[in-house]
């Protein structure tokens, strides 16, 4: 509640400071969570055309070749110490003319409700607090969000009520960002090339070692390469998976050898994607590779990818969500994560209907007839 305090403190700065504000054309958009949620954010980005965004350090290679951001500002750099705060909400004041919070904790709908713009749109979720209201009062515009709305259609919303997810697409960068030099291995030919993430953020949301043998299995009579990706500190994760089962012959380590910034190009050189709801699954979704989601406890309703698609999971098992995100379950995640029988078939058939496999699948038809 410190922040309502500040806020209030400002208050009559910032009606003085009204008084001489001009139209300046500038968007702001806040929106400082990880990889995944940012990628969510592109469609309202794109539809502005140009913006500032204040976001999360750990996506600042995304938002470095992305051609609809301007400025960059860096929550963990805004928030650090009281100075900085101060600092920061009087640069802003007067500085937009249209701002979008779209992560509504304490310390953005501060900055939001500073500022002066003509035209603020709040998102309000069910992760509100009852204090909330004070900072909610200095809106032009609220958009309600539930459990069960998808989250990028209601980001778009606060831009203009009539549009939809379908009318903007995603984007990890703008234009895709290519690098100079690349893993080639990237390009093996005569393979269905099948990105994977072993881990996630939330370790909650990590998918075991069992279901990925199950899926490894189910695959074994497809020409398939796995591609892991991952940041070196999820190591441990593919360490647990050979100690298991040993080494998975089909299996090319690229944890830790792809930065985030050649992120997209390389995961765009991918058949398919398989993960849970982490980063790299929507990635893989702005630069349509077709995705099969382990959606576990997390609600597919809310947030999910938007291209093709295999949802795969329980919908009893959905307890954690965008604003209001769990760490902890009463089931493993042998439970939470579990493929049956059919959806083994589902997603071999999915693979099976990938326009690479389709091609490699009649040659190797030719070829045996």
């Amino acid at each position: 509640m410190s922040y309502i305090f500040l806020l209030i403190l400002f208050l009559p700065m910032k009606i003085i400071s009204k008084l001489f504000r001009k139209k300046t054309g500038r968007n702001l958009v806040i929106q400082t969570a990880k990889i995944g949620d940012f990628i969510n954010v592109t469609p309202l980005l794109a539809y502005l055309q140009k913006s500032d965004v204040l976001i999360s350090r750990s996506v600042s290679m995304l938002a470095k070749h992305d051609e609809t951001i301007e400025t960059v500002f860096f929550i963990e750099q805004r928030k650090r110490n009281l100075w900085q705060k101060l600092s920061f909400a009087c640069h802003i004041m007067n500085r937009y003319d249209n701002v979008y919070l779209l992560q509504p904790n304490n310390a953005n709908l501060f900055f939001a409700a500073v500022c002066n713009a003509s035209n603020k749109q709040f998102i309000s979720t069910y992760a509100r607090r009852w204090y909330h209201g004070i900072f909610y009062a200095t809106a032009h515009g609220i958009v309600d969000h539930g459990k069960k709305t998808l989250s990028v259609t209601n980001y778009l919303h606060l831009a203009d009520r009539s549009l939809s997810w379908q009318m903007s697409p995603k984007h990890a960068t703008k234009p895709l960002f290519r690098p100079a030099v690349y893993p080639k291995i990237l390009d093996k030919p005569g393979v269905i090339r099948i990105g994977i993430s072993i881990s996630a953020g939330n370790k909650a949301k990590t998918v075991p070692p069992v279901i990925w043998k199950r899926i490894v299995d189910c695959l074994a009579m497809l020409p398939c390469v796995f591609y892991v990706f991952g940041t070196p500190n999820e190591q441990s994760w593919m360490d647990d998976m050979t100690a298991a089962y040993g080494n998975f012959p089909h299996f090319v380590n690229m944890i830790g050898k792809v930065s985030l910034e050649d992120l997209p190009w390389a995961i765009s050189r991918m058949d398919c994607y398989i993960a849970s709801d982490s980063g790299n699954i929507y990635i893989a979704d702005a630069v349509n590779v077709p995705v099969v989601m382990l959606f576990g406890p997390c609600c597919h309703y809310e947030q999910r990818p938007l291209g093709k698609t295999l949802l795969i999971g329980d919908d009893k098992n959905i307890c954690s969500y965008v604003f209001e995100t769990k760490y902890h379950f009463s089931q493993d995640r042998e439970e939470l994560f579990a493929v049956t029988d059919t959806s083994l078939k589902q997603i071999e058939q999915f693979i099976r209907e990938l326009p690479q496999a389709s091609v490699l699948l009649n040659v190797r038809d030719a070829q045996g007839s």
